[in-house]
């Protein structure tokens, strides 16, 4: 993940004029329609209890990212999110794919943004990982919602980049269609594309994707209307009231993306929710192999 501003610049965020904000408020609506972290999450997690598990880019470590491969051995396991990364095409289809150009995971070169959906769909996205994967294809937001559908996961989509109101909306009606609004959370790094999510995905579940945290980070997700603020291990370590100040307001705490045990163990006890991984299997089976009751203790790392 990558972001395009820094949270350095958040202080800016605070000269939004009260009368903006009211008008905000009646347009979207009443906000005890709001979805609430623990309506996705189911609770929120104590110093020392074991966080939700999310593949990243469904399970890299066996299928290449990215692909219907990686998300059907991710939602087919244990864990309960999957994660994926949605850009546009040139003629506006939402697909899932996380670099800005093709070259790295695709026989395509040049940017996402500058292709056809059609063009996209010939790449091969699978041969780069392995001869076994070759001739996989760059999957479609649709296509990728019908899986989850299926399914009973849930989803973390990363909306890559700025997005106006109506790309949103691209987004939020194929949400729809597949009937996954309870379990697909929309989040970004770009405060352009939360501000317009706000506008135009009010009572969709989000999450604020940001490298720092502030000492107390409520006001920030709270302008927003987030559920919840995914960040870095070391955003973490370096605030350490923050977990407490969200949790106690209501929010929720993910880590991305951590692949060791080291990280892991030092994000739990400081009680996140969640922790996004290459390694899906891998944590799950650590996280029930250290859990209460198992004879190991919470913190350790071994």
């Amino acid at each position: 993940m990558s972001a395009l501003r820094s949270v350095r610049g958040m202080s800016l965020l605070f000269a939004i004029p009260a009368t903006a904000l009211v008008v905000l408020v009646l347009v979207l609506g009443p906000l005890t329609e709001r979805v609430e972290a623990v309506d996705v999450f189911g609770t929120l997690r104590a110093p020392g209890e074991g966080a939700f598990v999310a593949g990243h880019r469904g399970d890299g470590s066996a299928a290449p990212e990215n692909t219907m491969p990686a998300f059907d051995l991710a939602l087919s396991g244990p864990i309960e999110f999957v994660e994926t990364d949605v850009q546009l095409s040139s003629d506006g289809v939402p697909v899932l794919f996380h670099d800005v150009t093709l070259d790295r995971t695709t026989d395509g070169h040049g940017s996402v943004s500058d292709h056809t959906a059609a063009e996209l769909a010939r790449l091969d996205a699978g041969a780069w990982y392995g001869k076994s994967y070759a001739g996989t294809r760059i999957p479609t937001l649709d296509a990728f919602l019908a899986r989850v559908a299926e399914s009973d996961k849930k989803a973390l989509v990363e909306l890559k980049f700025g997005w106006t109101v109506e790309q949103v909306r691209t987004v939020t009606t194929l949400i729809d269609r597949h009937d996954v609004r309870s379990r697909v959370v929309l989040q970004s790094f770009s405060l352009d594309t939360l501000a317009n999510l706000q506008v135009a995905a009010a009572r969709y579940p989000r999450i604020m994707l940001v490298r720092e945290l502030p000492g107390d980070p409520v006001p920030m997700a709270r302008q927003f209307g987030v559920i919840a603020l995914a960040t870095t291990a070391a955003a973490v370590q370096n605030a350490p009231d923050a977990v407490r100040l969200l949790h106690e307001a209501g929010l929720g705490v993910i880590c991305y993306t951590l692949n060791s045990r080291d990280m892991w163990s030092e994000v739990r006890d400081h009680g996140v929710d969640g922790i996004i991984t290459d390694t899906p299997g891998d944590l799950e089976s650590w996280l029930a192999g250290t859990g209460p009751g198992t004879g190991r203790a919470a913190g350790s790392a071994t």
